[in-house]
């Protein structure tokens, strides 16, 4: 085949007319970047605390009671686990006449609760050996519980007079 100088000038002329037309622009690609952020969240402890000292404001013959205000539990680990708050109690003495634990009886009442947590309170009875004093469910982040316990020894028969110490002890887990 031949090409005759009238197709050359055909071709150039289809050459030059591609480019002359307007250039057509192609987006740019989308970029993107990402960043890994962590960070830590640390919780504390799980604490109680009771009075240092308290005096019964009741005596009688036969028994002597009072209350142990402001009992509380600070839950500051920030998580879901539940706890269980219990007392306990060792012998009440005067030097002279001592008073055992079973005639020790712990009643707890009911606590304030501050957060989020289900918090019941345990039987009363005596404190022979520990007992619940409140117990804690439905845990969520930092709570804390009050509250005051009404504790009372009976007196036995051969009790003698004088200013009789012992202690209850308060702890949770």
């Amino acid at each position: 085949m031949r090409i005759t100088s009238s197709h050359r000038a055909a071709v150039a002329a289809a050459a030059a007319a591609a480019l002359a037309l307007p250039a057509v622009l192609v987006p740019a690609t989308a970029s993107a970047a990402d960043t890994i952020v962590t960070f830590t969240v640390t919780g504390g402890a799980i604490a109680i605390t009771a009075p240092a000292a308290t005096v019964f404001s009741t005596v009688t013959s036969t028994s002597a009671s009072g209350s142990l205000i402001g009992v509380l539990v600070t839950d500051a680990r920030l998580g879901t686990a539940n706890w269980t708050a219990t007392a306990s109690s060792g012998s009440f003495t005067n030097g002279t006449t001592t008073i055992t634990n079973t005639n020790v009886t712990y009643t707890p009442g009911t606590a304030t609760v501050v957060g989020t947590a289900t918090v019941a309170a345990g039987t009363a009875g005596t404190l022979g050996t520990a007992r619940t004093a409140q117990s804690a469910t439905g845990v969520v982040g930092l709570n804390t519980a009050l509250w005051s316990p009404t504790v009372s020894v009976a007196l036995p028969g051969n009790a003698t007079a004088g200013l009789y110490t012992g202690t209850v002890t308060h702890s949770v887990a």
